[in-house]
């Protein structure tokens, strides 16, 4: 394992939110927690989640089969408390198509998001199916396809999901979907499995949505949603009533480069310089959200660039950041999803780095 300690480097560009300066957060991290059997690896791992136990869930986009435009890449894999291998769950599963997040409830039954089939299937601990939401396209038909990101957006289906993103459960045992990549919008169903409701539409205003990626709720069965491509997480009651908003913006150094791709424009809109429609790479504009368990719960997130992991308050006060851009250990490469069981102990599922680090941290002040 290795100590990594950055410094925020205090460079203000002009924002339209205030940039708040805060503390590093001391941590280690470890890149070789997971012990792989022989000719099994993770591939870009999407998502990572931890049950009751202490075990830990990978679903990466492993087990590639097909062909290389549309291949089916989902592969769910079991760790014990150790990282020692423990099986692989749902092989071959109909469902598996393009994997994107992972998430254990109260009652220690796995639950995951393929982006690719559209579904949301619910495992027991045993790891049999319970249920299954949404409905892949049919390989019969002759019209199955990429879906279409057309504007203005087809309108959402009840029951139905256009690349779906991400669960949580409140309190009473309710389920919250995002949906997702083309739908945009938060799906609400009971815990018998009955569509409820849904809120959000396209947009940057107050309820709307541009890609809602990663979802999350506290104690109180408030839902938290990072609206990636609007560099915001949104705040709602379980009746999708708006509360808030949050905007993580801790300065950083811009001559940073990014793992992937060019250095990522940050402007104040004005007539002549519009903002970025899409503020996906942007400074603390959210990739994954999770908050720890009660009693005194935080909440961390993840960005893209420049790369690091924030720990807030669930108002949004941003209590010190970790991390940076890149391939070594306490180095990141687009987080896609963050398991949270405690506020020592975080895990950290990477895309690019195909992999996933464990994160024990240091007591803030």
């Amino acid at each position: 394992m290795k100590r990594i300690a950055l410094a925020a480097v205090l460079c203000l560009p002009i924002q339209m939110i205030a940039q708040q300066s805060v503390a590093e957060i001391k941590f280690h991290a470890q890149t070789d927690f997971f012990k792989l059997p022989p000719e099994l690896y993770f591939g870009e791992v999407a998502g990572v989640a931890v049950n009751s136990k202490g075990h830990v869930f990978v679903f990466s986009r492993g087990g590639t089969t097909g062909p290389a435009y549309g291949a089916a890449a989902a592969q769910l894999l079991e760790f014990d408390a150790a990282g020692n291998y423990v099986r692989e769950i749902g092989h071959h599963l109909y469902a598996w198509s393009f994997a994107h997040a992972v998430k254990i409830d109260k009652e220690d039954n796995i639950w995951v998001a393929d982006k690719g089939s559209d579904m949301v299937i619910k495992f027991s601990p045993e790891g049999r199916i319970l249920m299954v939401f949404g409905r892949k396209q049919e390989a019969s038909d002759e019209s199955t396809g990429p879906l279409k990101h057309v504007k203005p957006p087809l309108p959402p289906i009840d029951g139905e999901f256009r690349q779906v993103t991400d669960m949580a459960w409140d309190p009473a045992g309710n389920t919250y979907i995002s949906d997702g990549y083309v739908n945009s919008r938060i799906a609400k169903i009971d815990k018998e499995g009955s569509w409820v409701k849904s809120w959000g539409e396209p947009g940057t205003g107050q309820g709307q949505f541009n890609t809602p990626h990663s979802i999350a709720t506290d104690d109180s069965g408030n839902v938290y949603v990072a609206d990636r491509g609007n560099g915001r997480i949104q705040v709602f009651d379980g009746e999708g009533k708006f509360l808030r908003e949050i905007h993580i913006n801790v300065p950083y150094d811009h001559k940073i480069r990014p793992w992937m791709g060019n250095i990522p424009s940050e402007i104040s809109p004005t007539a002549e310089a519009p903002a970025p429609l899409n503020k996906t790479m942007l400074n603390g504009s959210p990739w994954a959200i999770c908050i720890t368990p009660g009693p005194s719960q935080v909440l961390f997130a993840s960005d893209g660039y420049p790369g690091r992991i924030y720990k807030l308050t669930l108002d949004g006060k941003v209590l010190g950041v970790l991390g940076a851009s890149g391939h070594g250990p306490g180095q990141f490469g687009w987080i896609h999803e963050l398991a949270c069981p405690s506020e020592s102990t975080l895990f950290a599922a990477e895309l690019l780095n195909w992999r996933v680090q464990k994160l024990t941290l240091e007591p803030t002040q």
